[in-house]
């Protein structure tokens, strides 16, 4: 069953988090948190390690290297009243280097490792701009699984390229709306932003009823899809899975 909050929390959440990318009008919608996508268990037995995530076990706080400043306290909910599951980058002892939206787009928040329950990755995304395709690979033999078109962030509100990863997997209340039926949202950030541009700045993989747009560059900076792909990445994309961003 999906997660349910106040629909009017959930609407001043999106407003100010993920309007900065959202629909051609802009305006907000009204979002529930999806249900879980399945994950793979964290043992596995292959040559290239599967990437994995961390979904937080206890409060603890983010630290900009590990055992360093304290930056700001993470529970085990998202803004949207997800649960709390950060793609991990890197592993330095006892810590976790992880891709955090507190943090500015390329740098690691670190956590205990203690604090968090490591799970593995069945799939990774890529987005190439140039090509303007999304594509997800399975991390066990790297076979491609989904390709299909995107819209990305025309001349002006360029989509910023990097490794992120999907933080909430959120169901908008009207299908029909800007975001289209389904959002992955990432931990990264949009760095360009129309000017006057007065709501948020987070990145996301949406969908989008504007179905010309698909293949285009045409969006605020977000990647938008189909809502027939969105639902297929739906099924089967967890939080933590990793999404690289290139040229």
């Amino acid at each position: 069953m999906s997660l349910r909050v106040t629909p009017l929390v959930l609407l001043l959440l999106v407003a100010g988090a993920l309007a900065g990318c959202g629909g051609d009008d802009g305006a907000p919608a009204l979002i529930r948190p999806m249900p879980a996508a399945r994950v793979a268990a964290p043992e596995r037995a292959a040559a290239t390690p599967a990437p994995v995530s961390a979904r937080l076990t206890r409060p603890t706080m983010l630290r900009d290297e590990p055992g360093g400043r304290m930056l700001t306290r993470l529970t085990r909910r998202t803004e949207f009243d997800g649960a709390t599951v950060l793609a991990v980058a890197r592993r330095e002892g006892d810590w976790l280097g992880v891709r955090a939206p507190e943090r500015p787009n390329g740098q690691l928040a670190w956590i205990p490792a203690d604090a968090a329950k490591l799970e593995r990755q069945p799939y990774r995304l890529r987005v190439d701009l140039s090509r303007r395709e999304l594509v997800v690979l399975d991390t066990g033999d790297e076979e491609v699984v989904l390709r299909a078109p995107v819209a990305v962030g025309r001349p002006g509100n360029d989509t910023p390229t990097g490794t992120f990863g999907v933080t909430d997997r959120l169901e908008p209340e009207n299908a029909a709306g800007p975001y289209g039926c389904c959002i992955l949202a990432l931990s990264g950030r949009q760095p360009n932003l129309a000017p006057g541009w007065v709501g948020g700045d987070r990145l996301a993989i949406h969908a989008t009823t504007d179905v010309a747009s698909v293949g285009t560059a045409a969006s605020g900076g977000c990647p938008r899809a189909t809502n027939e792909t969105m639902r297929e990445l739906m099924e089967i994309i967890p939080l933590g899975a990793p999404v690289k961003i290139v040229d």
